[in-house]
């Protein structure tokens, strides 16, 4: 495993880190729960290959997935790893909000303390309306004088200038932010981040998934399978002298290994590659509109729409050029609870897009599925 310097933090993390949003899960009457023992044995397949940056957070696998990291890091584990999680920014209604959340975060993890602690999902409206408000950064220092965090970090969702603008404020040693093939809007940021001495944490590296299956276009312009796969995605991500770390949400054995064998021999792509992306990516531009990171913060629905499920399904299409398995998928729509009650139940509450950190015009997506899948 390749390890780089993590900005002015004094430490070194492996260029692949763990994102624990999507643990292996079971499905039982009561709807799904996390696979505790697979997910501590992945967990700990991933240190022995050495990765040492595992990324969770309040909300994620329904509330307990810290609980569930903090299990694989029993039996020596812990010493060997840095512990990465985000206090629901979002969640807080009062001042005190800050040490409640940390406290029980803690307890979950059962740690003594936690490595990176970030203000979850930061856009302008949070730093100012609650960060700034209920003078948050103040609880963060006292608690890291405390020594119940040992660094301050923020992961953020808006527009590059109020990246630079958080940053400036001084307190924040780590970030993490979106960055892939498809998505260059934060290299800027970054970049701004790194001069600054912040180590750089990336997420969604394969574009929500969508660089994960063979696109004819990259395979006509590469030659090659691989060049659809994560491999090509994390190499670029890698690529960026200014990325410390690449954060890949692993849910079994095999996506471990190969995500960890493209950490330990990824190369930065080559400029000719690089061009062949920029051409392949024109040819795709129309992915732009329906850039969604899988990231669930839109649900619940009130009316049960698996929204991240069905812009996956209209991906296949638009994507791919994979109408007829996309076709496929959604007549299973409607079916059962997992999959969620079809499109046209949509009431337009515009509940969704309040909460949704990329801004997507959901309720107008859905209506372009229906037109485009059928009712």
């Amino acid at each position: 495993m390749k390890y780089r310097k993590f900005g002015n933090t004094g430490v070194n993390i492996s260029a692949l880190g763990f994102g624990c949003m999507r643990l292996p899960m079971l499905d039982t009457d009561n709807g799904q729960i996390v696979d505790e023992e697979k997910s501590v044995q992945i967990i700990r397949q991933a240190i022995d290959r050495g990765v040492n940056y595992f990324d969770t957070a309040y909300g994620y696998c329904g509330g307990k997935s810290e609980e569930t990291l903090g299990k694989a890091l029993k039996d020596g584990y812990r010493d060997k790893v840095y512990v990465s999680t985000k206090m629901p920014t979002f969640h807080v209604k009062e001042k005190s909000d800050f040490r409640r959340f940390l406290e029980e975060q803690l307890r979950r993890l059962d740690v003594g303390a936690i490595d990176f602690y970030h203000f979850h999902a930061l856009n302008d409206k949070l730093w100012e309306d609650v960060v700034l408000k209920f003078d948050m950064l103040d609880d963060a220092l006292k608690a890291k004088e405390e020594g119940l965090i040992k660094h301050i970090s923020f992961s953020f969702h808006d527009k590059p200038e109020i990246m630079m603008k958080i940053i400036d404020s001084g307190v924040f040693e780590s970030v993490l932010c979106q960055y892939n093939l498809l998505d260059r809007s934060n290299e800027e940021a970054i970049a701004y981040a790194n001069q600054k001495g912040l180590g750089v944490v990336i997420m969604g590296p394969v574009a929500g998934g969508r660089l994960v299956a063979p696109s004819d276009v990259f395979k006509k312009l590469f030659g090659r399978d691989a060049a659809g796969t994560p491999e090509l995605a994390l190499r670029f991500v890698l690529g960026n002298p200014h990325v410390s770390c690449a954060l890949s949400g692993m849910s079994d054995e095999n996506m471990v290994e190969e995500n960890a064998k493209t950490a330990d021999d990824s190369s930065p792509l080559t400029k000719d590659e690089l061009d062949r992306i920029a051409k392949a990516l024109d040819e795709i531009k129309n992915l732009a509109n329906l850039y969604c990171t899988g990231c669930e913060y839109c649900l619940p629905c009130p009316m049960n729409i698996n929204i991240p499920h069905l812009f996956r399904i209209m991906n296949y299409h638009k994507v791919y050029g994979m109408t007829a398995y996309a076709q496929e998928l959604y007549m299973n729509i409607g079916k059962n609870e997992r999959e969620g009650s079809r499109p046209t139940e949509c009431s337009e509450c515009g509940s969704c897009e309040s909460k949704c950190p990329q801004n997507i015009e959901i309720r107008k997506q859905l209506k372009e599925i229906i037109e485009v899948l059928g009712e």
